[in-house]
């Protein structure tokens, strides 16, 4: 209808992270972000939204490829005043920290950004929900043109410029949701960024010095756990660098939106 704003509308994925976005709509209204696109739904839609690996049969698209996630791997939908997720499939979906919603079971979303991570044995597929808080200020808009980049500081881990791209560069394979994602290999790393800066000497030497620091430095500060080769059981692999990847994704201190600093 001309002059009202749909209930329910689609988002592109050319969005980019709902963690560093504000969202200029009414208190309440739901957005889920996948990696082919999302939905909003306003509070009063009465609509339920479905999640899930089989894109024909869902909403929001999630683990595509991976056939350990179900092809409906969940369900959200709005009771009362409050959003309810509930597990529908097999896997377990992964709140920010180790608080899991097994199949069967529900869970009440909160208000804010939340990313939620349907846990597989090959991966961790992420699912991005944002609910809208306050209200839109005086002639905002409610569809995607209204989105407006911004820093959620309250989670982020502190990196350096040069960090930052290190670390992007290791870990753009998740970034990219590769299926079965694993840190690039530490000659990769320096060669890529070796064609992105050719007047910088970069070795896989270095690079993989840059990132031990980091682990260091969040073990320390942050109390990031299974980032030191002591907190691992033997063989360690990539099991550290997985470890950290894993907290910048949760905490968004890199999303992929940050892969244009490839290219």
């Amino acid at each position: 209808m001309a002059g009202v704003t749909s209930k329910v509308s689609l988002l592109p994925k050319e969005i980019g992270s709902l963690s560093r976005t504000v969202l200029h709509d009414r208190p309440g209204t739901l957005f889920v972000l996948g990696a082919n696109g999302g939905m909003r739904v306003a509070p009063d839609a009465d609509f339920p939204l479905f999640f899930g690996r089989n894109e024909r049969d869902v909403h929001v698209c999630v683990g595509a490829g991976d056939t350990c996630v179900s092809r409906r791997q969940g369900l959200i939908t709005r009771e009362s005043s409050r959003w309810m997720l509930r597990n529908t499939g097999k896997l377990p979906i992964r709140f920010p920290g180790s608080r899991l919603v097994l199949g069967g079971d529900r869970a009440e979303l909160p208000a804010g950004y939340t990313p939620l991570f349907v846990v597989s044995a090959r991966q961790e597929h992420l699912l991005e929900v944002r609910i809208v808080v306050s209200a839109s200020p005086p002639g905002a808009g409610a569809g995607p043109e209204a989105y407006e980049e911004q820093t959620q500081g309250r989670d982020l881990r502190e990196l350096s410029p040069r960090e930052r791209l290190v670390l992007v560069c290791l870990a753009q394979r998740y970034l990219r949701d590769d299926p079965q994602p694993q840190p690039l290999a530490w000659a990769q790393v320096a060669f890529e960024l070796g064609e992105l800066r050719p007047r910088e000497r970069w070795s896989a030497k270095r690079a993989a010095h840059i990132v031990a620091k980091v682990r260091k430095r969040l073990s320390k500060e942050d109390g990031v756990p299974g980032l030191l080769e002591e907190e691992v059981p033997p063989p360690v692999g990539n099991a550290l660098n997985h470890n950290l990847i894993t907290d910048l994704l949760v905490t968004t201190t890199i999303v992929k939106a940050d892969l244009r600093m490839l290219d």
